[in-house]
């Protein structure tokens, strides 16, 4: 039998006009990883060596930042009341959004992709040259999102928050892909022998992840990836 995408409609969608202080307070920490992980090589020299002193003054700096943004209610979720209520409104996106989305679409994509360079580059030759990866590769892929989130061309960047209701399962299916990928891939490279056969099965089951949730994701199986057709009223999360 065929698959078919699930969907929503706005109309049928519990109306939410204002956020709980809890449910502003959950998101804080969401904004926190994303800007944290800005620094790629700073981030790689985190999970190779442990904490330094570098990594515990960009948290500070993150920490007052996010902090200072969410208490005025200009970070994703954080806001006092949701800024998205009707689906097929033109509403211009505000700049705050744009950037924290710009630097979520940077923590997804970025890292996964250097990730699999480095499985690919190891399973082909035995090698692993991670560091390199992300000391050379890191900073091109950002400018490259940066700049695709300034022209507003990625899902949740756009000038204009209309085609909300297909953007945000883009990127809620990019989130459930890859940090299923990448959690499993960690307990991969704690748990197996680090040998050629090892980095090939790293690899196949990454991939393997990445692939299968992304097409729960494109069927609408796993929260938040179902599109939103068009009707009276959706709040977006």
């Amino acid at each position: 039998m065929a698959l078919s995408v699930r969907v929503e409609y706005a109309d049928q969608r519990k109306l939410r006009t204002r956020n709980t202080a809890g449910y502003r307070a959950a998101h804080w920490p969401i904004w926190i990883w994303v800007f944290f992980l800005a620094p790629g090589p700073l981030t790689f020299d985190l999970f190779e060596r442990g904490g330094s002193a570098r990594n515990l003054a960009w948290l500070s700096l993150v920490l007052v930042g996010t902090g200072t943004a969410a208490l005025f209610g200009k970070l994703p979720g954080a806001e006092p009341a949701p800024y998205i209520l009707r689906f097929t409104e033109d509403r211009p996106n505000p700049r705050y959004r744009r950037i924290c989305y710009t630097f979520a679409w940077n923590a997804l994509l970025n890292f996964a992709a250097l990730n699999l360079a480095g499985l690919a580059w190891a399973a082909a030759t035995g090698q692993w040259r991670m560091k390199q990866i992300y000391a050379h590769g890191y900073t091109p892929v950002l400018i490259v999102i940066l700049l695709l989130g300034a022209f507003g061309i990625l899902p949740r960047v756009r000038r204009s928050t209309q085609g909300e209701g297909s953007e945000r399962r883009y990127f809620y299916g990019t989130v459930w892909s890859v940090t299923a990928a990448q959690t499993i891939l960690l307990v991969l490279w704690k748990t197996l022998p680090k040998n050629h056969t090892t980095d090939i099965v790293k690899l196949a089951v990454y991939c393997a992840v990445l692939i299968a949730m992304g097409a729960l994701a494109a069927y609408g199986v796993v929260p938040r990836t179902r599109p939103i057709l068009p009707g009276e009223v959706m709040v977006a999360d």
